[in-house]
C-alpha cells in the first residue's frame, strides 16, 4: 500500500492526516473542493456529488481515507447537508468497487447517537457509551452518519472491501484544547457531547491504524480519549447530570472517559496518548 487518496483534506483533521501519511512515506492525492497552500502532495479538485469525477480522482490509489462531510448540521440546510454527506460517501465507496480498491476509511462521528444536536434532550440508555448503543438521531447530520455507515456494510457484503467508519468525538488541536480554558471547569459546557473529545493527534494515529489493519471487515468504531473533557471525576458527572441512568455497566475511576474506546483498541491496537491536561 503506497498511495493513499485523501478526500476533504483541506480540513483539519484532513491536513494532519495528510502531513503524517507523507511523514511516514506515503504517497497522498489530496481530494477536496478547494486547494490548501498548507498541503505538500497532489491537489485535485473534486466534486464528491459526481460520481465520474471521483473515480477520476481516486485511479490508482491503493486505499481512501474519505474525511470530507459538512461537519454539523448548522450553515446549510437540512436536504443539502443530508444529501452533500450521503451522496459523497457512496460515490467514494462506489468508485473504490469500480476500481477494485479494498480499504476505505471514512469519518463517521459521535452525533450519530443523537445527544450532541438534539433539540429534544435525551439521557442515554446506559454507561459507558460503546457502539451497541442505540442510534437515534434527530437531526440530518446524525442520520447521514448511519446511513454512511449502512453504506460502507452493504459494499462490504458486495466486494468483500473492508471499511472503518470513525465515530470521531469532538476533535480539538492542542491551541483548541487550549483555549477550552475555564468551559473545562464548567462541566454543563460539555455535557451535550457526553465530555468526549479527541486529541487531533491520536484521531491522526487512530485513522492511519485503521488504514493498516486488516481482516476486520466493516466495523464502525468509537474514536475517543480515554479522559473527559472535564476536570471533574466521572461518576460525580453522572450522579449530577445523569442522575436518571441506572444502568451503569463498570464503575469509572478518576475522570474516565464515559464513551468507549475499547473496541478501537482490540480491533486496531491502538489507544489515545494525548488528554487535555497535557495542553494546559
Amino acid at each position: 500500500m503506497k498511495t493513499i487518496a485523501v478526500t476533504g483534506a483541506s480540513g483539519k483533521l484532513g491536513g494532519w492526516v495528510v502531513g503524517e501519511l507523507l511523514n511516514q512515506g506515503y504517497t497522498v492525492v489530496a481530494l477536496d473542493n478547494r486547494r490548501s497552500d498548507k498541503l505538500r502532495c497532489r491537489q485535485i479538485t473534486v466534486d464528491l456529488g459526481n460520481l465520474g469525477q471521483v473515480i477520476g480522482g481516486v485511479n490508482g490509489a491503493d486505499a481512501i481515507i474519505h474525511l470530507a462531510a459538512i461537519p454539523a448540521p448548522v450553515s446549510y440546510t437540512n436536504e443539502f447537508i443530508f444529501s452533500n454527506n450521503v451522496q459523497s460517501t457512496y460515490n467514494v465507496m462506489e468508485a473504490a468497487s469500480v476500481l477494485g480498491i479494498q480499504k476505505v476509511v471514512h469519518g463517521s462521528s459521535e452525533s450519530s447517537y443523537g445527544f450532541a444536536w438534539a433539540p429534544k434532550r435525551f439521557d442515554p440508555d446506559y454507561f459507558p457509551v460503546d457502539e451497541a448503543h442505540p442510534q437515534l438521531p434527530q437531526e440530518c447530520y446524525g442520520l447521514s452518519k448511519i446511513v454512511n455507515e449502512q453504506t460502507g456494510e452493504m459494499f462490504h457484503r458486495r466486494t468483500g472491501m473492508q471499511v472503518a467508519a470513525m465515530r470521531y468525538s469532538l476533535i480539538a488541536t492542542p491551541d483548541e484544547l487550549r483555549s477550552f480554558g475555564e468551559r473545562i471547569q464548567q462541566p454543563e459546557s460539555f455535557k451535550k457531547i457526553l465530555w468526549s473529545y479527541i486529541d487531533v493527534r491520536d484521531a491522526v494515529s487512530a485513522t492511519l491504524a485503521a488504514l493498516t489493519t486488516d481482516g476486520y471487515g466493516a466495523v464502525s468504531l468509537n474514536i475517543t480519549s480515554s479522559d473527559t473533557l472535564s476536570d471533574w471525576e466521572t461518576e460525580r458527572l453522572l450522579r449530577e447530570f445523569y442522575p436518571e441512568v441506572r444502568d451503569l455497566r463498570r464503575s469509572f475511576k478518576g475522570r474516565e472517559a464515559i464513551v468507549s474506546n475499547e473496541a478501537a483498541r482490540r480491533v486496531l491496537n491502538w489507544q489515545p496518548e494525548y488528554s487535555w491536561k497535557d495542553s494546559q
